[in-house]
């Protein structure tokens, strides 16, 4: 393997103190001669970086002059990092021996690979996958997002049954590796998103750039989740609805655009509607108000839109051509496999 110091590890860390004293000492104890342990904070208002600079002071700090979002604050960290490879990872997230090698294998050994994510699994539920990414991602024909190990809430346990290296549609934002030349040529995560769902755009850039997209298991960390917003804040809800939609109007064929978006935006009706009659107001409001967003700003989304002559869709790598809320909701299949099963 060629001199590998090439790699910088950028967490990215808001407010962590707390996260940053439970999960930094793992990347610390799995690290290797090949990879520089960056902290980029986006300005914290708690001690975080005092705290770092105190009690782990041979670790890099960039300090951010405000708040710049998940996918900004990456971005801005990102161009002041000189390294051929770099892996933006959660502050919530420890990692195991061996964590990085394997990851870097593939894409040292394959200059079309773009991205590469390892298995995921839950820190509090050690024996399964973890929501945000498990054993890498995947999109069905409407945009709804699932993984190998996890669709919508179901969360499988790892049983090996995804331990085949494979190419996948996105990386998760918890853990991925990617060339920071990449990176930038494709403007790096879309700022706008501030949250949620930027690194599935970013990755359905790289696809639409005629990149590959690929998860290896051997590899594995795991991941806290919720460590910014938990699961079920209504803020996350906006943003995930909403970003979801923007990132289909800026990602998919011409052809496909006005049906996909129309039919998509009927389904988060009825999303709307269902949270509702479960008594959640707020998922109701803010899925309202995400449609609503993402409808007054249209015109800005489409702009963002680059040369669509080589955007592709239905025979990309990673993408379902049913529909996972009609297998899941009404076939009541709960596994990646099963759904699978008449792919």
């Amino acid at each position: 393997m060629e001199r590998l110091e090439k790699v910088a590890v950028i967490v990215l860390c808001w407010n962590g103190k707390k996260l940053l004293e439970e999960f930094l000492p793992s990347l610390l104890e799995h690290q290797t001669m090949e990879m520089d342990i960056v902290v980029a904070d986006n300005f914290s208002d708690d001690d975080s970086v005092d705290y770092l600079k105190k009690r782990f002071p041979f670790v890099k700090v960039i300090s951010l002059k405000k708040n710049y979002g998940f996918a900004g604050g990456y971005n801005e960290a990102i161009k002041l990092i000189d390294s051929e490879y770099i892996v933006l990872i959660n502050q919530d997230v420890a990692v195991t021996d061996n964590w990085l090698a394997p990851m870097l294998e593939i894409m040292m050994n394959d200059k079309k690979v773009g991205a590469v994510q390892p298995k995921i699994k839950a820190y509090n539920n050690r024996s399964h996958f973890e929501y945000a990414g498990a054993a890498g991602g995947w999109m069905d024909r409407w945009g709804y997002t699932f993984c190998r190990g996890r669709v919508f809430d179901f969360i499988e346990e790892d049983e090996q049954q995804y331990d085949q290296i494979g190419e996948i549609f996105w990386c998760s934002g918890a853990c991925m590796l990617t060339r920071k030349k990449i990176y930038e040529s494709l403007g790096g995560f879309d700022a706008n998103f501030f949250a949620h769902m930027e690194e599935i755009d970013f990755c359905w850039r790289l696809k639409n750039a005629g990149y590959t997209i690929i998860c290896q298991p051997e590899s594995v960390v795991y991941h806290l989740g919720g460590g910014s917003l938990p699961q079920g804040n209504p803020y996350k809800t906006y943003l995930n609805f909403r970003n979801n939609l923007i990132m289909m109007v800026k990602n998919l064929p011409a052809g496909q655009l006005f049906s996909t978006i129309l039919f998509r935006m009927i389904l988060d009706g009825f999303a709307g509607i269902r949270s509702l009659l479960k008594g959640n107001v707020s998922d109701f409001f803010a899925i309202t108000k995400a449609q609503w967003h993402f409808l007054f700003h249209l015109r800005k989304w489409k702009k963002r839109r680059k040369d669509n002559e080589h955007f592709l869709f239905d025979n990309m790598n990673g993408v379902y051509r049913g529909s996972i809320v009609w297998d899941y909701f009404v076939k009541k299949k709960r596994r990646f496999s099963q759904i699978m099963d008449h792919h």
